[in-house]
């Protein structure tokens, strides 16, 4: 097994990473001469995980389980706010159901992971549940966005519930099947990539990646079902929107 450290990338290389970015920017504009969004993109990007790489060097010093629990929570609650993006206007009549798809699926998750399978030793320990807390809450944000959006479109159109809650199930699930297809296939997903480049032995990395792919698809796909669920019993007492 290789043990080499991890690569600390110099500031003057990293900066080379923007290149394909600004590529793209040069496309938007000139194909759409509207590059407002992918720059605000790009420096909220930036300026974020600057954040959140003091944010984490705190926490992980700190070694407090109420610090680790606040932090999950401020990410529930942007995540179900960023979930219902898609509804514009109808976003705080969802809000509540968004954090309680996420919430419940992936607390539930991140506990079986955590505890369960890697064993953490304090349950809070910070390095391990703030990652993977955060990457779990994603996949779930990710699948009730599309959940939403398709649920309310389908509805729009007069569509009964059973059939849109169907539809638009299927539809939140396509990108998770996708990733199950093309993993180790047409991609090394991020947490192998990393611990592969930082010298972890291919077979153990596979064992993470494993772990990572059955914690996401199953708490993405629970999530969007338990807010379709709780979507659906709004809309039974409801109107089909016009």
């Amino acid at each position: 097994m290789n043990t080499a450290s991890v690569i600390e990338i110099p500031l003057t290389n990293l900066a080379l990473a923007l290149i394909p970015v600004g590529v793209l920017v040069a496309l938007i504009y000139r194909w759409t001469e509207h590059t407002s969004q992918a720059l605000y993109a790009i420096a909220r990007m930036l300026l974020q995980l600057i954040l959140i790489g003091y944010v984490l060097t705190y926490l992980f010093n700190a070694d407090s389980s109420l610090l680790v629990i606040g932090t999950l929570c401020v990410m529930l609650v942007a995540a179900g706010w960023i979930a219902i993006r898609p509804l514009g206007k109808m976003r705080k009549q969802h809000l509540r159901h968004a954090l309680i798809a996420i919430g419940i699926s992936g607390t539930g998750t991140l506990l079986l992971i955590t505890v369960g399978v890697l064993g953490a030793e304090p349950w809070y320990e910070p390095r391990t549940v703030v990652p993977l807390g955060g990457m779990i809450m994603a996949s779930a944000m990710n699948t009730v966005s599309l959940a939403a959006e398709r649920f309310a479109a389908e509805r729009a159109r007069g569509n009964a519930i059973p059939e849109a809650r169907q539809v638009a199930f299927q539809a939140a699930l396509i990108p998770l099947l996708n990733s199950l297809f093309a993993v180790g296939l047409v991609s090394l997903p991020g947490m192998m990539t990393g611990q592969v480049l930082s010298g972890v032995d291919p077979l153990i990395a596979v064992r993470y990646q494993i772990m990572v792919m059955c914690m996401l698809t199953g708490a993405a796909g629970i999530a969007a079902a338990i807010y379709l669920k709780l979507q659906s019993g709004i809309s039974d007492s409801a109107p089909a929107p016009d």
